[in-house]
């Protein structure tokens, strides 16, 4: 019987420089969005690739825009490689992942992000960094500060390349972009890349592009086990919360909130209840949002109350619970979230606390997922909410309440027209009272 020999980075002919540095870095064989998109991207061809949350997307793009540099020294001038990316903390893992490559290889990364010294990252780009790891707003500062130099750009990637093509980023990563060499290569990475609008745009950011899709929406997330609590309001999910990180016992957890102020508001509940809680947010100074990350990945703070800005890209092991304190606007946004546990293949669990009000939403969720929550309840935490009350579909009504009739329209009379009133039409109608001659 013929064997197969199981996938190796070698596969790909990377310069052996790459090869040697991979194992060091706990990468020992390429996954499946590594083996389909690094040899489409080392030909040179733009690409599409949509694949699950965790499944190594930041090698899959590293590995070929490293490759494509060291195939082809260059004296010019000028940036020739530019990772954009949504948020400060992605930006900052990605660059930790490419910084011991870059070095095994004598190229030179730079991190450009918002909440950190304009000076000096104008000097870091003015000394011709060959790859520079940034965030739209201020690369787009300095590049209109003549800092910056993308017309010899050899490569482009967006990561999470629908949150930088919506409304949000759109203007500035197209500002960007337009700066860039015509020439260049352009890779879009993303867990979810379903929207309409989002794949128009991308279009027209890529040329002959190949697409490479490892997931669907539908997809279910086998390694997460998906449930719901129902709650009453925000008293009693407070209540919840508190008892369900004690009951499940994780490591790391991650709780997500709609807003800034939810967010700050369950910081102080949590540490009375004996959690060692950090906060993250987008009003944070950039400081403190890293100090926030690196106690966490240490396990310093064992739970990370945070809005959405932590639920794209980060890839922090050991978080085996994420909690929607409050359940996210869109189905987009719930798959990130829950994209925080369970990464490369390990289990874990996501929770939703669901009211009255949340429930439609819930729902659609689901319905655009095609996934179903379990419910589930904490013993000594019940609460009255079970669910809408569902209607008899014939009967008499359930309740004493009036139903809502919607009357439907009467068709319009049609009006009979006599043979004898045909025979006068254009005629002249006599006065009435006035004598027609007629018997």
């Amino acid at each position: 019987m013929l064997q197969v020999s199981p996938p190796s980075f070698s596969d790909f002919h990377l310069d052996h420089k790459l090869l040697a540095v991979l194992p060091t870095l706990g990468f020992d064989s390429p996954t499946p969005v590594q083996q389909q998109a690094i040899p489409v991207a080392l030909a040179s061809k733009d690409l599409l690739v949509s694949a699950k949350t965790g499944s190594g997307k930041t090698l899959a793009f590293l590995l070929p825009c490293l490759q494509q540099l060291l195939a082809s020294p260059t004296t010019l001038f000028g940036i020739r490689a530019l990772i954009l990316t949504p948020t400060r903390e992605l930006a900052r893992q990605i660059a930790g992942q490419c910084q011991p490559l870059c070095q095994c290889c004598g190229l030179v990364s730079a991190l450009v992000t918002g909440g950190e010294d304009f000076k000096r990252q104008q000097t870091a780009l003015r000394r011709n960094a060959d790859i520079i790891i940034a965030t739209p707003g201020r690369l787009l500062e300095l590049l209109r500060a003549e800092a910056g130099d993308l017309s010899h750009l050899k490569m482009l990637v967006l990561d999470e390349a629908d949150r930088m093509l919506d409304m949000g980023f759109s203007e500035d990563v197209l500002a960007i972009i337009e700066l860039c060499n015509g020439n260049r290569q352009t890779l879009l990475f993303s867990a979810t890349l379903s929207h309409a609008g989002v794949l128009k745009m991308a279009g027209q950011v890529l040329k002959d592009y190949q697409a490479i899709v490892l997931n669907s929406r539908h997809e279910a997330h086998g390694n997460i086990d998906q449930e719901m609590i129902l709650a009453d309001d925000h008293e009693h999910k407070l209540k919840l919360l508190a008892g369900l990180l004690a009951q499940e016992n994780t490591d790391k957890a991650l709780v997500f909130t709609n807003t800034r102020n939810q967010a700050i508001g369950l910081q102080k509940p949590l540490q009375l209840n004996g959690f060692r809680v950090g906060l993250l947010h987008g009003e944070l100074d950039s400081s403190e949002r890293q100090r926030v990350m690196v106690l966490f990945l240490n396990g310093t703070i064992n739970v990370l109350v945070s809005t959405d800005i932590a639920a794209r890209g980060l890839d922090i092991s050991g978080i085996g619970l994420v909690v929607n304190f409050d359940v996210p606007r869109s189905a987009i946004s719930y798959i990130h979230r829950i994209g925080r546990t369970g990464r490369l293949e390990h289990k874990g669990k996501a929770i939703t606390f669901v009211t009255s009000t949340d429930w439609n939403l819930a729902a659609s969720i689901q319905h655009y997922l095609r996934q179903s929550f379990k419910q589930r309840r904490l013993d000594g935490l019940p609460g009255h909410f079970q669910g809408p009350k569902k209607i008899k579909s014939s009967g008499k009504a359930a309740s004493s309440k009036k139903k809502t009739v919607v009357e439907k329209k009467k068709p319009a009379e049609k009006i009979k027209i006599r043979q004898r009133d045909q025979k006068n039409i254009g005629k002249r109608r006599r006065p009435s009272g006035q004598s027609t001659g007629e018997a």
